[in-house]
């Protein structure tokens, strides 16, 4: 982190803002800040102004927006000498990332919502931020208008987080959401979503878990002080899910949910400390908040050494939800440039190690087609037995010709479960391993 040097705003002068990008949420910030300029003046203590607005297509029809603030330049528009702060609401990676480089490196702030680039780039953006002494911000960029990203940095920046777990992506939990309420299929669940507008035309992104394996790199990097980016994260999605998984979850007392969980692993021998991030479906107990979250809602537990347990609730996707975010971080930007301050940037000083997925202790709900005969339950209790992990439950449903047998284990490495799921489908008892799901909060 640097100490900052940097000179008031002539009293008076608008801070300026480039905006780049106009699409769902770049129009609601735009619409916002001409709102509400009188009010964001006094909390800031001095006035902003958009003076540039980027786009694809300037010759487009956009009722409100003065014809002359759109230019499809938009780095010459960032290094006008009128801009104080950038607002990147683009989406993408590559193109964003020139953008705000360029920005950050000729010392104007930068507001982002965009998680796939501060995933991928944070290490480079923060390091372009010190050496200019500027703000990076990005709220946005993790469950919209949940503040957990103000909430790590300052709210619990005096304590020691233990364990993030949340639902951080709205169109899967959507998704599973619907099949656990209606009974619908994963593919009839995806085409209401993708309906209703939850659901992207190419949705692999969210259903594969890529979206909240972003979000999960930046929480954990914020939460662990460790820098970790999305090709660190464990990734795995719900489109494997079928409506067979859901009800036999409910059966066992649980709810499917995506998950992403980021974790401060202790070595039991020697005390040494690691972390790990990981997105996968995850078995939640019903009686546990994170069951409870319905729709395309995203909720984030925290676990903290003196804090205890928190959960931060509320709608994580969205033009006006995620322009709340976004018009937040301006305000702390704005109000840093009128005053001369800057807030705290990264802060990677703990470096942890990041380990490895199969050295993660987990439990398994294995469900199995197997033959229906005396001697198979033992034939398959062996093959855990064999690599040390023991069963916490054994539930079989008869069949015509086979047996349906779920089992859930106690916990074990990952490495150790994913061997003995690979035993199982050697066995010639097992008729088919039909889904392996986590169980995990």
């Amino acid at each position: 982190m640097t100490t900052t040097n940097r000179s008031k705003k002539p009293e008076g002068e608008p801070v300026g803002i480039a905006l780049l990008g106009f699409g769902t949420v770049g129009a609601e910030v735009f619409r916002l800040v001409q709102e509400n300029a009188d009010a964001f003046a006094h909390r800031i203590g001095g006035p902003v102004e958009i003076r540039g607005v980027a786009v694809h297509n300037k010759n487009k029809l956009r009722p409100g927006v003065p014809e002359e603030l759109l230019t499809d330049y938009a780095k010459a528009l960032v290094l006008r000498d009128d801009i104080d702060l950038v607002v990147e609401v683009i989406g993408g990676i590559d193109f964003p990332r020139e953008l705000v480089l360029a920005a950050l490196n000729a010392g104007k702030s930068v507001v982002t919502a965009n998680k796939a680039l501060v995933a991928a780039h944070a290490d480079e953006l923060a390091e372009a931020a010190d050496r200019a002494d500027v703000d990076l911000y990005f709220e946005a960029a993790v469950a919209a208008a949940i503040p957990v990203v103000g909430m790590l940095r300052r709210s619990l920046a005096g304590d020691k987080i233990q364990r993030i777990s949340g639902i951080v992506n709205g169109t899967t939990n959507f998704i599973l959401d619907a099949m656990e309420s209606t009974g619908a299929s994963y593919e009839d669940a995806l085409a209401e979503a993708t309906r209703l507008g939850y659901a992207e035309a190419d949705p692999t992104a969210d259903v594969e878990g890529h979206d909240a394996a972003s979000k999960a790199a930046i929480l954990a990097s914020l939460g662990f002080y460790t820098r970790l980016t999305f090709d660190d994260v464990y990734c795995e999605g719900i489109s494997k899910i079928t409506a067979d998984d859901i009800t036999a979850a409910n059966q066992a007392g649980y709810s499917i949910k995506l998950l992403a969980i980021c974790e401060r692993l202790v070595d039991e021998e020697t005390g040494a400390e690691s972390v790990n991030a990981r997105v996968h479906p995850t078995l939640v107990p019903k009686e546990h908040p994170l069951a409870s979250v319905s729709q395309s809602y995203n909720a984030i537990f925290v676990e903290a050494e003196a804090a205890g347990s928190l959960m931060f609730y509320g709608n994580g996707a969205g033009g006006n939800p995620t322009a709340s975010a976004v018009l937040g971080d301006v305000i702390g930007a704005a109000r840093n440039i009128v005053h001369g301050g800057r807030a705290p940037g990264e802060n990677t000083y703990a470096n942890l190690p990041i380990a490895e997925f199969g050295e993660v202790e987990t439990r398994y709900h294995v469900d199995m087609e197997v033959e229906d005969r005396t001697g198979v339950l033992s034939a398959i209790s062996g093959v855990f037995a064999r690599h040390g992990v023991s069963l916490r439950t054994v539930r079989q449903e008869d069949g015509d010709a086979t047996a349906r047998l779920i089992v859930v284990t106690h916990a074990a490495k990952e490495a150790v479960l994913e061997d003995i799921v690979a035993a199982l489908g050697e066995l010639d008892e097992v008729k088919a391993v039909h889904s392996v799901i986590r169980l995990g909060v």
